[in-house]
């Protein structure tokens, strides 16, 4: 058996919202048999209907809930992992365990494996028990890291002070007119603003979910540092990322398994983003330039060896943009279980064998706020009643990735993959969808909110 433990981000490094569906994702990992720490009970119509899909007895799996800690269950609290009573509870339903799989390399996890005398189950327990974590999902050491290497970052600077900011950006802006500010720890460009001095630059395919103008005037640079650095620092906690804005790029990634004897590549995607939110990714790369996506695994595997060298063993993605000129320039590191990993390791890989013929592809959408979603039973009837849930015979059709758990009346917010063969399928059961869902207007929400409509992919 294995021990899986569904955390998020420690909230030492980032405070996170209700996390109790995200973090749910972690059944589709888990197989007869295993132990599944989770912040709260599971919804039991998601729990039913992924393993419905991966095969496994829900039945078999034992359930484990740490107290409620200082969220309330909304997100599991690192600490609860050590509670005595908890951890007595762990210790009296375990079996032979083979491996404790955490979704996010925390030190507690490593206190909890080695509360259990299993350590030497979690793989790199060392590392991480010292905070390894941290370090390497941080955008500024990844930087030191990448060019220490030779792997190809955007010209920047990791800057640790406002006067730093000023000096980068100043210097960044008279070469290209834009750059990006990052946070050292955020994902899916929520941590990301793009300052543009330039008016004729577009920048709704980047992942970035701030946007600034800036002025012409003397003093502009300054006093943006000055409105901005303590969001940039999180309080003046991390450095600062300030990198040059690539116009026209596409966000791709090569992910990695990183163990004690090597790094072995697992699979290649590409994100695609509207108006600078996430709104899809595709799992398998196709359509690329071969010598571009040779490029790309090549680099993120040499990227991978680093983050090896340093302690860390899991899963990694190292992400990267292919430019206009077909550049692959690296711009961070997620080591930790990513958003991506259910979507390849799981769904398109297990469930539906994407590299079987003929071919399939999986997308998974974020569902758009002008999508009025009441529920579980909502969306998977209607998916039924258009006559596009999955289907083993043909290995397509849509399947829900995470619990449908409704934040406010009528507007749930999940992720859903849709398996396809051809570009023109994807496009027909999405319009279904949108024409059977999209009845809240766009202009309920602000830009910053929209997730928009699927675009024509031909990546790189």
């Amino acid at each position: 058996m294995r021990i899986l433990v569904a955390n998020h981000i420690d909230d030492s490094i980032r405070a996170r919202g209700d996390m109790r569906a995200w973090t749910q994702r972690i059944f589709w990992f888990a197989r007869e048999g295993d132990l599944v720490v989770v912040p709260a009970h599971p919804d039991e119509q998601f729990l039913r209907y992924a393993t419905s899909l991966t095969g496994v007895d829900p039945s078999t799996l034992r359930i484990h809930v740490p107290p409620p800690g200082r969220y309330e269950r909304r997100l599991l609290d690192p600490e609860s992992l050590t509670d005595e009573d908890f951890l007595r509870n762990i210790a009296s339903d375990l079996g032979e365990v083979s491996e404790i799989f955490a979704l996010w390399p925390s030190a507690q996890v490593a206190q909890f494996a080695a509360a259990l005398g299993l350590s030497e189950r979690l793989p790199g327990a060392d590392f991480v028990a010292q905070g390894g974590g941290e370090l390497v999902n941080n955008k500024s050491y990844f930087r030191a890291l990448a060019a220490g290497c030779g792997v190809p970052i955007a010209p920047g600077a990791v800057c640790r002070s406002p006067a730093e900011g000023v000096t980068a950006m100043t210097r960044l802006l008279a070469r290209t007119g834009a750059v990006v500010v990052k946070q050292a720890h955020n994902g899916a460009g929520v941590g990301n603003q793009i300052v543009i001095r330039r008016d004729d630059l577009e920048s709704g395919h980047v992942g970035a979910r701030h946007i600034h103008r800036l002025g012409q005037e003397t003093g502009a640079v300054e006093d943006y540092w000055d409105q901005r650095w303590d969001w940039a620092s999180a309080g003046g906690r991390f450095a600062v990322v300030v990198e040059e804005f690539r116009p026209n790029a596409v966000s791709v990634y090569s992910e990695h398994y990183v163990d004690d004897a090597e790094v072995r590549p697992t699979e290649t995607g590409i994100l695609l983003y509207v108006k600078r939110r996430l709104s899809h990714q595709i799992v398998p790369l196709r359509g690329v330039d071969p010598a571009i996506h040779d490029r790309m695994v090549v680099l993120g595997t040499r990227l991978a060896e680093a983050y090896r060298a340093v302690g860390y063993r899991g899963y990694l993605s190292a992400d990267a943009v292919v430019d206009a000129d077909g550049h692959v320039i690296f711009t961070e590191v997620n080591a930790q279980v990513s958003g991506s990993l259910h979507i390849y390791d799981v769904i398109a890989h297990r469930i539906i064998d994407t590299s079987a013929q003929p071919e399939r592809s999986v997308v998974e959408h974020h569902v758009p706020p002008t999508w009025a979603v009441a529920d579980f039973d909502d969306f998977v009837g209607a998916v039924r009643e258009l006559g596009c849930g999955y289907d083993p015979a043909s290995r397509s059709g849509v399947i829900v990735s995470m619990p449908i758990i409704p934040l406010q009346v009528n507007r749930a917010q999940f992720l859903f993959c849709i398996a396809y063969g051809t570009e023109e399928e994807w496009q027909s059961i999405y319009q279904r969808l949108d024409e059977r869902f999209a009845s809240i207007p766009e202009s309920a929400y602000s830009e910053s909110e929209h997730v928009g409509v699927p675009q024509q992919t031909s990546p790189v």
